[in-house]
């Protein structure tokens, strides 16, 4: 399967890779291993557009 992940501002991606990085962790004993693809995707928060990180979190 996939997941996908936005985040925005430089605490909140970093939160994100880690999430990532500890999920790899738990899935590898079973044979697993997790990859994501970074993208930049425009949001609107509160009538601002920002820019936000899109992770997509795939199995390889």
């Amino acid at each position: 399967g996939k997941v996908e992940m936005q985040a925005v501002g430089a605490g909140a991606v970093n939160q994100a890779v880690k999430a990532v990085a500890v999920s790899r962790g738990y899935v590898a004993p079973n044979g697993i291993n997790l990859v994501f693809v970074p993208s930049f995707r425009e949001v609107m928060i509160n009538g601002e557009r920002k820019t936000a990180i899109r992770l997509l979190v795939q199995q390889r």
